[in-house]
């Protein structure tokens, strides 16, 4: 099917789809944000491509994670080193775990297409993060992803998260947002 570019409400372009596709892309990112709630972090690894990024900017409307500064701009080596922090042991702030909830929804593929083997998608996200002895705290905004099909599977090249209060004051953002 050829992509054809509409113009949608929020001025970006999307794509046309068929509904079975638009599902597809739908459950992946479900799965995602239920690897992360679950804590799986090596499932969650293996949905990135080898060169993968994940990026959530420090500021609104953020071009570029090199050349200023982020909340998080992690490659593969990045994600492991927190993935070994949040599992070991005498993480003492990560006990007890630290436990989420995400609903992902208004997902819409922006750009690509399958035959092309890759896919922009950009949803909304809102994340319930609890602690113990802490109150509960929400982030929300919205997540783009960047995709590329490998082996007849969906991998994600780039992770950005933009969340609606980017440039407010954060506790400690440990988990994968």
């Amino acid at each position: 099917m050829k992509a054809i570019k509409l113009q949608d409400a929020g001025s970006a372009l999307a794509t046309q789809t068929t509904p079975e596709f638009q599902h597809e892309i739908e459950q992946y990112l479900y799965r995602e944000a239920a690897l992360l709630d679950d804590r799986d972090w090596e499932g969650w690894e293996a949905l990135f491509t080898d060169d993968g990024t994940y990026w959530v900017p420090l500021t609104h409307g953020q071009l570029d994670p090199l050349n200023h500064a982020s909340l998080f701009y992690e490659d593969g080596m990045m994600r492991e080193v927190r993935r070994r922090r949040l599992e070991h042991v005498h993480a003492w702030s990560q006990l007890p775990v630290t436990r989420t909830a995400r609903v992902v929804g208004n997902v819409m593929i922006l750009s690509g297409a399958k035959s092309l083997g890759q896919l922009r998608v950009r949803s909304t996200f809102q994340l319930t993060e609890w602690r113990a002895r802490r109150d509960l705290r929400q982030q929300a905004g919205h997540y783009t992803h960047s995709l590329i099909l490998v082996d007849n599977q969906w991998r994600i090249q780039q992770k950005r998260v933009d969340l609606i209060n980017c440039d407010g004051i954060h506790n400690a953002l440990e988990v994968c947002i």
